[in-house]
């Protein structure tokens, strides 16, 4: 079990997909002008990683190598599909949101990347705590850039009015330079905080600090 938990805290922390490995960029800056949206499309592929690493980790050793990542596609394809018409059938005010970034879940990097990564080497049950895992960090990032967004640039929160009415709002962090300059924020206060990535599980000697990589290669030149 306590294996388990560690996917999850390794997809929430150690791996976030958008705020360490920087996957998925194309849905977090786009949907994420409010935190409700975030929520939505982060809950969204979440549900599609589960149950994707689920179907593919149980057909691993039946489905070719030579069409491995077609028949991945197909299995993701067909799950975003029952996604996007449960989102159309009961909740259609988020389904206008999202909009097309809903169909676009099937070509996500994060969820192509964990079925090949990890779905396609181990077993079912692991196979669901990462999806879980790397599901649970995405919305979280999701969330919280498109609250940070919306609360600077409207003063709401969830479309919850927070501030007085008379506050003007930063309309810039609605729009795309807005969600460049929150990503940043978010990433640099990681780095201000030390976060430490699953970097130092892997490479030799690594301290899981990108930031202040001994083994960057302009810095050894400069040495």
């Amino acid at each position: 079990m306590k294996s388990y938990l560690q996917l999850i805290y390794n997809g929430v922390i150690k791996e976030n997909p958008a705020l360490i490995l920087m996957l998925g960029m194309c849905p977090t800056l786009a949907v994420t002008t409010s935190a409700t949206n975030g929520f939505g499309m982060g809950v969204s592929t979440m549900a599609v990683l589960v149950f994707s690493n689920l179907l593919i980790s149980l057909l691993r050793k039946i489905i070719p190598d030579a069409v491995r990542l077609p028949a991945f596609i197909v299995v993701v394809a067909s799950l975003v599909t029952i996604v996007e018409m449960i989102t159309q059938a009961y909740m259609p005010a988020l389904y206008e949101s999202l909009g097309l970034y809903i169909p676009l879940i099937v070509v996500n990097c994060i969820i192509l990347g964990r079925a090949e990564a990890f779905a396609s080497k181990n077993g079912p049950v692991a196979s669901i705590f990462d999806g879980i895992g790397m599901g649970l960090g995405f919305t979280i990032a999701l969330v919280i850039i498109g609250f940070l967004r919306e609360f600077i640039g409207s003063g709401a929160a969830f479309g919850i009015q927070i501030l007085p009415e008379s506050y003007p709002g930063i309309g810039i962090f609605t729009n795309a330079p807005g969600a460049f300059m929150v990503m940043a924020f978010v990433v640099a206060v990681m780095n201000k905080l030390n976060i430490k990535t699953r970097a130092n599980e892997v490479v030799e000697d690594c301290d899981g600090c990108c930031a202040h990589c001994h083994k960057c290669p302009s810095k050894e030149k400069e040495v």
